[in-house]
């Protein structure tokens, strides 16, 4: 069960506003799930959601630190953003990480997770972040399809299709 939508986001500023519209739906314990390609928007994402979140510290990509935690600044949840590209044994490894936060107190965002953390949770936000039909590699202002897809019994009845100034893609 869960819910899902798709959602054509033009720019990366549209990007951003899409994290912080969803940072509202989310809370303790919440776990989101990333894909996409190199440069395809997933930092641009999160640095919206911790926008909306009220977190501490610049939201960057977290490639060499793999982890990066995020207290809140507002007495909500912290942000716990991931890049999972060189967990090879998935989140066994983040026990390893030493992270000095209560994951079922916080929000986890995974980049690059497919496969490696689902274990994590039964439920889940899956992000993922397409270029438009036409786009090239090297051009960060085209359009993005951005397919949410809510799994599990948290997102049973969650309306996704209300996020952003946002249209559907045309079919």
């Amino acid at each position: 069960m869960g819910s899902q939508t798709t959602l054509t986001v033009a720019t990366p500023e549209r990007m951003s506003r899409l994290g912080r519209e969803l940072a509202a739906l989310l809370r303790p314990g919440d776990l989101v799930l990333l894909s996409g390609e190199l440069g395809a928007g997933k930092t641009t994402l999160t640095r919206g959601l911790g926008e909306g979140l009220g977190v501490r510290g610049a939201v960057t990509s977290p490639t060499f630190v793999i982890a990066r935690v995020h207290p809140s600044l507002t007495g909500g949840p912290a942000l716990v953003h991931v890049d999972a590209y060189r967990l090879g044994g998935g989140l066994d490894e983040m026990e390893d990480l030493d992270l000095d936060v209560s994951l079922p107190e916080s929000v986890v965002v995974v980049e690059w997770g497919e496969g490696k953390v689902e274990q994590l949770s039964d439920d889940r936000l899956e992000v993922r972040i397409e270029r438009a039909v036409g786009g090239t590699a090297t051009d960060d202002s085209d359009p993005r399809e951005v397919t949410l897809s809510g799994l599990g019994a948290r997102w049973d009845g969650a309306d996704l299709t209300g996020l952003g100034d946002v249209r559907a893609p045309r079919r």
